[in-house]
């Protein structure tokens, strides 16, 4: 393979090709960007091995790209939107075939991935098996740009992570004892010490600048308000509990690596404040439905079933999702989607800080 510092080839992925693309050194003032995560973050991983969790059939992707890409919205998720505005291509999964160059960098998100490797284990590719394959990634491209050009590569990239809500489903929609073994606080301590160690392996190989969620109510989702008997009104209070403890554990952590590592900068996104404005009033945001699900079945269509191919054929389909906040049991629709991005692009303080996406892209 020839040097990338002088014959650069690279993909632009588009939402049905993937072109091949040749430069002679790597594009002025290049940001790349590095996304790690679950299915909020997914772009497709999941079709290339064999597990339950995966949305590369229709009506997913029914909307936007008209054929289902194994994004687990009818649409498009957050990070495609700030590919959007950081003038990046739509950034391809790390297991797509063919793609090996990785100039503006690289998706490895895994619907079903949690912070813990226990989590849906042998289902999805855990955090630390992402943080394995960009250390391929980096490994390849210091090779070939040479040290002190893949310094500034990396240190310039922006690494984009959402992880977290699978380990605190799990214990309530599988036979896990975890929270017997151990309690909400350890719990959470486990699964903020995993995504801490992830951050500190990247800063490790040259990454410096970091975007991040905290959780939503997740009890809130329609596929954990279905579990509560006869529940009319409520959501599922343990999982909601646990993301609350999470979103404490999280901000301190990034305040403690603030101080400790230089040049340490980080963008976290309040999620749970901008996804409750959304729940509590909908119509507000452009939305005419926040609690029942586009597509699924059951109570609030919460009964993970859109598609019919997770062991539950039946199910309903809205004729428009962008009335809904949700477009299946458990993920938003591309409008939700848009909407969160715009907040972590370009949002005050008050929703995506102390830096927002757009500061860390110029930074």
């Amino acid at each position: 393979m020839g040097s990338l510092r002088f014959i650069l080839c690279f993909f632009l992925f588009c939402p049905n090709s993937v072109n091949l693309v040749c430069s002679r050194s790597l594009p002025k003032n290049q940001v790349a960007l590095f996304i790690f995560g679950d299915s909020m973050f997914d772009p497709g991983n999941n079709n290339y091995f064999n597990t339950i969790a995966q949305a590369n059939y229709w009506p997913y992707g029914e909307t936007f790209f008209k054929f289902p890409t194994g994004r687990f919205s009818d649409g498009r998720i957050i990070p495609d939107f700030i590919c959007i505005y950081a003038n990046l291509p739509l950034i391809p999964p790390y297991l797509q075939p063919g793609n090996h160059q990785y100039t503006f960098g690289v998706n490895f998100a895994s619907a079903g991935a949690g912070a813990l490797s226990e989590t849906n284990q042998g289902s999805v590719i855990d955090l630390k098996t992402q943080v394995r394959y960009f250390k391929k990634v980096e490994k390849l491209l210091r090779k070939n740009l040479g040290d002190a050009e893949a310094k500034a590569f990396f240190s310039k990239a922006v690494y984009l992570i959402s992880i977290g809500g699978n380990d605190y489903l799990s214990p309530f929609t599988s036979n896990s004892s975890v929270l017997e073994t151990f309690s909400k606080e350890e719990y959470v301590g486990m699964v903020i010490g995993n995504l801490t160690n992830t951050i500190l392996e990247i800063y490790k190989k040259g990454g410096r600048k970091f975007g991040l969620l905290n959780l939503d109510d997740l009890g809130c989702a329609p596929f954990l308000k279905v579990l509560v008997s006869g529940n009319t009104v409520a959501c599922y209070q343990e999982p909601t509990e646990l993301a609350k403890l999470h979103n404490a554990a999280l901000s301190k952590a990034l305040q403690e690596l603030e101080i400790k590592f230089v040049e340490f900068k980080y963008a976290k996104h309040d999620f749970n404040i901008s996804s409750y404005e959304r729940s509590t009033n909908p119509e507000k945001y452009g939305f005419k439905v926040a609690d029942i699900a586009c597509c699924g079945s059951g109570p609030y269509r919460g009964i993970l079933s859109c598609g019919g191919k997770r062991g539950v054929k039946d199910y309903e389909l809205c004729s428009d999702p962008t009335e809904y906040l949700f477009f299946d049991s458990a993920h938003n629709s591309d409008k939700a989607n848009n909407q969160f991005a715009e907040l972590m692009w370009s949002g005050t303080p008050y929703y995506t800080g102390p830096y927002n996406l757009k500061a860390l892209f110029e930074a």
